[in-house]
């Protein structure tokens, strides 16, 4: 199964080499790695260039600017798509996904066609959070599982593993998310549509090195379109 694993990017310069290291020492040689970088001005982009030369298997899709992590992920997906791969795998380049949890994340996507590395299942959490976050993140998946009627424990977790049949029955021309609300539609079009979704436990542990993009506004901004979601449940099937 020809897997790629897309990693957005902007201003992950500190961070960039040591993953895409660690990443290739996980995983088989029909995994590859697609960086999606938004113009970074910190020169992410020419690094990425510079490792992806050392590497045939770790490619570059470069944006001109700022313009979103759904919108980073959909163009990675269908770069992927166009290039024939069968399934892929959204991950975080701060290393809060870690990658040892890539092989198991591999191994469940031969059984199922959506797996979720989650905090919120038995033997899964965080590190490094302070209250206030915690209370964000929980809540916010709790949330959507009580709004959306779906059983999806981590619905606003970024480390997610999709076959290609699955994003190409969600449309992902006709998503209207970003960020966290990207991750709770894309789980719930897939719910919707009956695939098989399983989560498994991981701990997420917070970024060690450069400034985290996540905040308050854009979390409550994400909850805020889960009732739109549930409004516009026949659409989304």
């Amino acid at each position: 199964m020809r897997t790629l694993i897309v990693v957005p990017t902007y201003n992950e310069i500190e961070n960039l080499k040591s993953l895409t290291e660690a990443v290739m020492a996980v995983v088989p040689p029909e995994v590859d790695l697609l960086i999606v970088d938004d113009g970074s001005p910190d020169g992410t982009g020419q690094l990425a260039d510079a490792i992806s030369q050392q590497n045939p298997r770790i490619q570059v899709l470069h944006r001109p600017r700022k313009m979103g992590l759904g919108t980073a992920y959909v163009n990675g997906f269908r770069w992927g798509m166009e290039k024939g791969y069968d399934a892929f795998i959204e991950m975080d380049a701060d290393f809060s996904h870690d990658p040892k949890y890539l092989p198991r994340m591999l191994e469940l996507l031969g059984t199922h066609d959506v797996v979720i590395g989650s905090r919120y299942v038995a033997g899964g959490g965080t590190v490094n959070w302070g209250l206030g976050r915690k209370i964000l993140s929980r809540g916010g998946s709790l949330y959507s599982r009580l709004i959306l009627g779906a059983g999806i424990r981590d619905f606003t977790g970024g480390f997610n593993g999709w076959h290609r049949k699955v994003l190409q029955a969600v449309d992902l021309g006709t998503l209207r998310s970003d960020g966290y609300s990207f991750q709770i539609e894309l789980k719930y079009r897939a719910y919707l549509r009956k695939f098989r979704i399983t989560e498994f436990p991981i701990v997420f542990e917070d970024r060690k090195v450069g400034k985290s993009k996540m905040n308050r506004r854009i979390v409550i901004e994400a909850l805020g379109r889960v009732w739109g979601f549930r409004l516009r449940r026949g659409s989304l099937t």
